[in-house]
């Protein structure tokens, strides 16, 4: 019986986040997005899901892992943000068709403000992509733009004096 209550609210979050296109290849949003879980809480009226115990969400090439995510909707019924959390939760999503590499994330805390197409990572946060990597205390990534901004981080448990960033030398064309 409740599921059938809830059943609305999952397929208008289904269609909301197949809707948030920068998380993932042009492709990925037709997939179906699959949720695992140990515990799951949706409130309706709030339009915020929860999921706990080892999260796992894929769509696509696209995946996010965190012991908590937390899902909220716009007043649109559009995705608003995912707050992923845990020690330490995880994002990777393929850039393009074209390069199979992913682009990896990690952080305590992973928000992805849908939009403001913003991934913000927070305490112990660390970028890897083609083989570069940026590690801080705090990495906020725009989708759209493709551009980084590393530094302080505010509240974290492992405070970093610097940012970290090692940048791999271009291939050469043989």
């Amino acid at each position: 019986m409740r599921l059938v209550k809830t059943l609305p609210f999952l397929l208008s979050l289904s269609a909301a986040l197949g809707s948030a296109s920068a998380w993932a290849l042009p492709n990925d949003r037709d997939q179906p997005i699959r949720i695992q879980a140990d515990d799951a809480q949706l409130d309706d009226k709030q339009g915020i899901a929860t999921y706990r115990g080892d999260v796992i969400i894929t769509q696509g090439s696209m995946m996010i892992k965190g012991n908590t995510v937390t899902i909220t909707r716009a007043a649109s019924g559009d995705i608003d943000v995912v707050t992923s959390v845990g020690n330490l939760a995880y994002f990777e999503q393929q850039q393009s068709a074209a390069k199979p590499d992913k682009m990896q994330g990690y952080g305590k805390q992973i928000q992805y403000q849908a939009q403001k197409d913003l991934v913000i990572l927070t305490d112990q946060a660390k970028v890897i992509n083609e083989g570069n990597t940026t590690e801080g205390e705090k990495i906020v990534y725009n989708t759209k733009s493709q551009v980084a901004t590393a530094g302080r981080g505010g509240q974290v448990s492992t405070p970093r004096p610097r940012i970290d960033m090692v940048i791999q030398p271009k291939k050469k064309a043989e």
